[in-house]
This record gives C-alpha cells, sequence and structure tokens, in this order.
C-alpha cells in the first residue's frame, strides 16, 4: 500500500512543469525535450528571443524598425513579440507593419486582410507595395507565361528588393523578419547543394546587408518552426494520455493566415526542408547543429568573391552589371521569361564584350521600365 502511495506520488511530481514544479505540463519543447506548462513556455520563449536581441545588439533606442508582414505565423508571432519585448524592455522603437502584394489571387489577398487585421490588434503603422506597382506585372501574370517550375525564383527575387523599397519609403532604420531556425538550416543545406560561396558565407548572420540600402535581422534566428507552429503536449483526459498539437499562436489566440502559397508545391527548397524535418525526428538539434556548422565554414583565401555594387539601372545592390530583379524583369517585358534563370550565360551580365551588338530596339526596351519605381 505504501509502495503504491509512494508511485503515485512520483508519477504525480514527474507531471509537474520541470521549470516551476508547480503547474502541470502542456508541452515538450523540440529543442531542449523539457515538459513545461503554458506560463513557462511563454516566459521561456520570449525571454531567448529578448536575449538574442540584446546579445546581438540588434537594436538601438530611437530607431525606426519595419517588420516584414505577410500574415503567416512566422511574421504575425514576430510582431507581437516584438510589441511585446519592446514595451516590456523599453527598447524605444518605432515598429510598423510592412506588406508585399504579390499579386496572387485566393493566397495573397486573403493573408493581406489578416495583417489589416494585425493593424488594429498591435496598434501598428501598416504599409503595402504591390509587384504590380513596382514591376509592372503581378505573380498570377508571370505564373501565365513562366509555369509552376520556375516562378519562385521570381517571387524571392522580387519580393527581397520589394521589402527594401518598402523599407526605404518608410524611412527605417532596420528591416525584420520571422526567418526562424529551420528556414536558416534549410538555407546553410541549399547553398552547399548549389554550390553558393558568396551566400554560403552570410546565410546565417543574424543581421544581413548592412553594406546595403537597409540592414535586416533575424530575432528568431534560434527559434524551432515548432516553437512558432506546432506543439505536441499532453494532457491527462479520463485517465490517458491524449496528443494534441497546438501553437504559440494558438495559446495567445494571434490571428493569422495558415495556408500555403498556390504556387509554392514544387520549389527546390521543399525538398530541403522535408530533410531538415527527417533529421530533427531523429536528433532535435540537428537544426541548431546545422546552424552552427553554417557560421563556422571559412571561406579559403584563394576563393573568388563577387565584389559587391549597384545596379546600373535602379541603384539596387548587384555584384553584375544589373541586379539580379532587372534582368529577370527585362525578359518578362521581352516575352523571354527564361532568360534571367539560373547563372548569368552572356547577355548584360554574363558576357559584357557583346554589350555593343545589342540591338536598338532591345535598349529602348530596357530604359522604359525599371525593377522598382522607388529609387535608392
Amino acid at each position: 500500500m505504501e509502495a503504491s502511495e509512494a508511485k503515485s506520488k512520483k508519477q504525480g511530481a514527474s507531471r509537474l512543469c520541470c521549470l516551476c514544479n508547480q503547474r502541470r505540463p502542456v508541452l515538450k519543447r523540440p529543442k531542449t525535450l523539457q515538459q513545461i506548462c503554458k506560463d513557462c513556455f511563454y516566459e521561456v520563449f520570449e525571454e531567448e528571443i529578448h536575449q538574442v536581441i540584446v546579445k546581438n545588439g540588434l537594436f538601438k533606442a530611437g530607431e525606426r524598425v519595419a517588420i516584414g508582414a505577410s500574415g503567416g505565423k512566422d511574421s504575425t508571432v514576430l510582431a507581437y513579440v516584438l510589441s511585446e519585448l519592446n514595451r516590456r524592455h523599453s527598447y524605444g522603437l518605432d515598429l510598423f507593419l510592412l506588406s508585399i502584394d504579390e499579386g496572387i489571387t485566393g493566397y495573397r489577398d486573403d493573408s493581406l486582410e489578416t495583417v489589416k487585421r494585425n493593424e488594429l490588434q498591435y496598434g501598428l503603422p501598416l504599409q503595402i507595395l504591390s509587384y504590380k506597382d513596382l514591376y509592372g506585372w503581378t505573380m498570377d501574370d508571370i505564373v501565365k507565361m513562366i509555369g509552376l517550375k520556375n516562378n519562385c525564383t521570381f517571387c524571392g527575387v522580387f519580393r527581397r528588393q520589394a521589402l527594401d523599397r518598402g523599407a526605404a519609403l518608410l524611412k527605417v532604420d532596420k528591416l525584420v523578419t520571422g526567418h526562424n531556425a529551420d528556414d536558416i538550416a534549410e538555407t546553410v543545406l541549399l547553398n552547399i547543394l548549389r554550390g553558393d560561396i558568396a551566400r554560403l558565407s552570410r546565410c546565417t548572420s543574424i543581421t544581413t546587408g548592412e553594406d546595403g540600402p537597409i540592414p535586416r535581422c533575424k530575432p528568431f534566428k534560434y527559434t524551432y518552426e515548432k516553437e512558432i507552429v506546432i506543439y505536441p503536449f499532453i494532457t491527462e483526459s479520463f485517465s490517458s494520455i491524449v496528443l494534441f498539437l497546438h501553437t504559440y499562436a494558438y495559446f495567445k489566440k494571434l490571428d493569422y493566415f495558415s495556408t500555403e502559397c498556390i504556387y509554392s508545391p514544387n520549389a527546390y527548397r521543399g525538398f530541403a526542408r522535408e530533410f531538415i524535418k527527417d533529421l530533427e525526428r531523429l536528433r532535435p538539434r540537428a537544426i541548431l547543429d546545422i546552424i552552427k556548422s553554417g557560421e563556422d565554414f571559412r571561406i579559403a583565401t584563394t576563393t573568388k568573391m563577387p565584389e559587391q555594387g549597384t545596379c546600373e539601372r535602379c541603384g539596387y545592390i548587384s555584384s553584375q552589371k544589373w541586379c539580379k530583379a532587372c534582368v529577370l524583369l527585362d525578359g518578362l517585358n521581352r516575352g523571354l521569361p527564361k532568360m534571367g534563370i539560373g547563372r548569368a550565360r552572356g547577355g548584360v551580365n554574363g558576357d559584357h564584350k557583346k554589350e555593343t551588338k545589342k540591338p536598338a530596339s532591345a535598349a529602348r526596351s530596357l530604359e522604359s521600365k525599371q525593377c522598382g519605381s522607388l529609387d535608392f
């Protein structure tokens, strides 16, 4: 009898939060495998992000900071947490929401409605820029021309530049994005697979673009996607253990858009993502270890790195005569959308010696539309 009571007490103790030892655990942290309660989860989740911000000196008091907001779970949680930390720890930041409308019917139009609600919920000013206004094309138009195989190349290049142009329009000092640990580990792997030494050398940096128009910061660099999105948590119901899937956004009752982009199923990144998830299931720390490996990579001194300059057409940062966005946009406007896909092979950026042979009609076409209507 006494042995049974002792066993019962031991089991009861083991079902308490391992941090506070007061409340029942509701989730097991993917990173540490600790079983913790909801209140302790909020505390450690937000405190870890605060420590990342402080230790890396991401912000200075008085800075204007734009939050890249898509309406998805990462950017929504980032907007909420950064607003809370800014108030709690007196960062002294002026925060803004910056959204890009790629022109994807049935996806981006719906997610932007979520961002507009976030604007009211968090009291943050919102700026929306569209591909149509900046480039004269929507992603729907581009997909009709290029198909589903390479559309993510266009969207990624255009979106990156659109965010910088929006940040310049808002006159902010920093741009923060919701890239999490999983995203960064995927990028390390992709750059290795592509042999992209230039990007591999900087993809794990928590702040990038310091030599460009506006620095970008990633406060979620060490935050697992599961800690933002999916958590298995255990609760006792009718004397049985039931597994539930919940999220930070769910616990906090945040308003976010959860549908995946309708044009992304064929993206190359998706294969890297699945591989990372398989590694995580076998060894949860694999994600952080990949990031650490990326941080520790050293590029040989004999490796020739691209020299940073500016695009001759739009003034955006570029290691070539024209930035990638201008090259892609020129291909679209000429009716040759595949011209700028892949590594440069001739043309504007590939063979400067042949530029003098470019037809006059092509030159007029290039001058007719720059990539973006906001100058740097």
